[in-house]
């Protein structure tokens, strides 16, 4: 089923238009009496090689070279990463950095948050790479000091950038149709429009409709039996829409406006046990939110920005059963956000900086469970930070400011307000002037304010909860160079890393039922290495190879109990050994892109034993594409195989990933 666009959201979407429209119109009106000039620093852009803390980021141009279509795909590659992935095109995928948990990850689209107050996860499934610019992976305190309040409270931060239109003086407009299709099903066309409405205002707007079939052949091995079996209840149909307003004016004001549907309905494929993968859970997601930041220059060294969101999420989830009165249980959750933040960064000279910001938030969560408490909550994050740079010196300081209160209704019990202060610092060091070489260090506090489903859910939830706390340190070095013969870029980097979390939040079973509660503790020790290299010819810029590889050793232990069984032992889901590869190569006839992840061996439980053992496994991506120029239009056609060796594998112990899959797009762009 593929649900329309409602009309309220229609008038949303009519509405960015117009106050594009009308901004355009105010700006000419001012360009009848003049504007004084302006100077304007650029952007602040962090340097992976020299930051304070681990960073690692896929440019535009990185995506389109491997082929990535999906935002899991990114994220599968970097070090320190681990992705959850329930199977199919249609699963939940979250991402847990350095083995401290998805909830522990914050994701923003475009500046803002995207992780929802029931669940604490953010499915990193649901994102596009078409028109997106950048996908960043920040852990610890980044360089980049001037975000959101809510950004400094994750212990990693996955931020994702979507393209600002640019126009050549020729052109003022852009059109790109695009068709992808492959194995399962897959059919996923797109349509991307963007507009220049006059010297200071532009507008794009993006479509896309995604439907797949799923049903993938997996093999289901039961002792010395193996037998080939098909997925079932793996389809998906959804359809993203997405409205954006650009301002740019003489003054250095800046301003960014969005509105953004998602609706999907997609098959629960259930586990797979002793031949049994029988699934009738049905899930529908209704997702719509707007948010718009302006910024604007005050004087010549402070800068001024805020944002606004406002977000609604409606899920609906159907699962038929016998064992039910009704024949089915059906649960019903709707979530709404108001968020803001306001914040300011100073240039305080010679190298000197620093930001103060403050976001307010109110979250509630209604659904149709019996006697619910309906939760409501209200938060305040500020955070002051600082910043000094020079040549052979960074090191960044903060210190965020946490205020949570909840209420509820229907007489529940309402837990107590939290607050707590959590600093963080980092530093690189040039030691010498002539080598690239860099030093780096960093320590973050933070904590996890337990979430909705936490809390309230049914006879599960526990409104004594405390926050999870947890401690990171990282001790690292970087290296870059270039220019030697044919070598344009060689960068390196270690990092070391030591984290420590205290009061987690697990589900154990009491008397009666199972119940939330704080008690566990996990140490965390790793190791993360990187290598990047560019290739090019002399004289031949048309041959380049960029290659790249990143490989995470994590030791991850459960210290909670000495005398349970499971007393220092790998925490669940967790490889010790992870590793992933890519190549680029450009040639004038074709470009080719290799990907490469590896995952080590898991447990599934928290007992090491060879019961529990989930095996490691290697996937292989190959892609090949090629642009061709058809008048004033541009023609790139792209073909995929996934998972070339057709390696049969398990992510989440009994949801079979696909096998050997095909992908053909083409795109066209005016």
């Amino acid at each position: 089923m593929i649900f329309f666009l409602n009309y309220w959201r229609a008038l949303w979407l009519a509405l960015l238009v117009t106050v594009a429209f009308a901004a355009e119109a105010q700006l000419d009106t001012a360009a009848l009496h003049g504007l004084p000039e302006v100077e304007v620093a650029g952007q602040f852009r962090p340097s992976p090689a020299r930051a304070g803390a681990p960073m690692q980021r896929f440019e535009r141009r990185q995506i389109e070279a491997l082929g990535m279509r999906n935002l899991s795909e990114v994220v599968r590659t970097f070090a320190g990463a681990t992705l959850t992935d329930y199977g199919g095109i249609g699963g939940l995928k979250t991402v847990s950095v350095r083995g401290l948990g998805a909830r522990h990850t914050g994701v923003a689209y475009d500046g803002v948050s995207v992780v929802d107050a029931q669940s604490g996860l953010a499915d990193v499934g649901r994102f596009s790479l078409d028109n997106v610019e950048s996908v960043t992976l920040s852990i610890g305190l980044a360089d980049d000091i001037f975000r959101t309040a809510r950004m400094y409270a994750s212990a990693g931060a996955l931020q994702i950038v979507t393209a600002r239109p640019e126009f050549s003086e020729e052109r003022k407009s852009r059109l790109a149709l695009g068709l992808r299709g492959g194995s399962f099903g897959l059919l996923n066309p797109y349509a991307h429009y963007e507009r220049k409405l006059g010297d200071a205002i532009s507008a794009s707007g993006h479509a896309e409709w995604l439907g797949a079939r799923g049903d993938y052949p997996f093999t289901l091995a039961n002792g010395n039996i193996s037998t080939r079996e098909l997925r079932r209840n793996s389809d998906i149909s959804s359809l993203r829409l997405e409205a954006n307003a650009y301002g740019s004016w003489a003054n250095g004001g800046r301003l960014q406006a969005k509105v953004y549907s998602y609706n999907s309905e997609r098959g629960l494929p259930g586990s797979v046990i002793l031949y049994n993968d029988k699934s009738g859970d049905r899930l529908l997601d209704d997702n719509f939110f707007v948010q718009a930041m302006y910024e604007l220059p005050l004087g010549r060294r402070i800068l001024f920005r805020t944002y606004a969101r406002y977000n609604y999420s409606y899920s609906f989830y159907v699962s038929p059963n016998d064992n039910y009165a009704a024949g089915s249980q059906e649960d019903k959750n709707c979530q709404r956000e108001y968020y803001a933040s306001a914040g300011a960064r100073a240039n305080l000279g010679r190298g000197l900086s620093a930001v103060l910001v403050t976001d307010i938030i109110h979250s509630s969560l209604d659904n149709n469970f019996r006697n619910s408490p309906l939760p409501r909550r209200l938060s305040s994050l500020t955070v002051a930070a600082a910043r000094f740079m020079n040549p052979w010196l960074t090191g960044t300081a903060s210190v965020l400011a946490t205020y949570m209160r909840d209420e509820v209704s229907n007489g529940g019990a309402r837990p107590a307000d939290r607050k707590r202060l959590s600093p963080a610092i980092s530093l690189s060091v040039r030691p010498f002037a002539a080598n690239a070489l860099r030093l780096r260090a960093s320590w973050q506090d933070i904590f996890r304010t337990p979430t909705f489903t936490d809390l309230y859910y049914l006879r599960l939830g526990n409104t004594n909860l405390r926050p999870e706390r947890a401690s990171q340190y990282n001790l690292g070095l970087t290296w870059t160079g270039g220019g030697y013969g044919p070598i344009r870029l060689l960068s390196a980097s270690a990092d070391a890393y030591y984290n420590k979390v205290s009061d987690k939040i697990v589900a154990f079973p009491t008397l009666y039922v199972w119940k939330m509660i704080n008690m566990g503790e996990v140490e965390m020790r790793g190791l993360d290495l990187s290598l990047l290299l560019s290739l090019g010819l002399p004289h031949k810029e048309s041959y380049l190879l960029d290659l790249s590889a990143s490989y995470s050793y994590q030791q991850a232990i459960d210290l909670t109990n000495p005398k349970a069984k499971n007393y220092r032992q790998q925490i669940p889901y967790t490889p010790r050994n992870a590793a992933s590869a890519s190549a680029m190569i450009g040639l004038p006839w074709i470009n080719l892109g290799y990907v490469m992840t590896a995952t080590g061996r898991r447990y599934a439980l928290p007992q090491n034993i060879p019961a529990n053992q989930i095996d490691s496994y290697a996937e292989h991506n190959l892609s090949a594409n090629k642009s061709f120029r058809l008048g004033s239009c541009i023609l790139k056609l792209q073909a995929e195989v996934l998972n070339i060796a057709g390696a049969n594998y398990d992510v989440i112990r009994y949801y079979p990933m696909p096998g050997r899959s095909f992908r053909l797009s083409i795109n066209l762009t005016y």
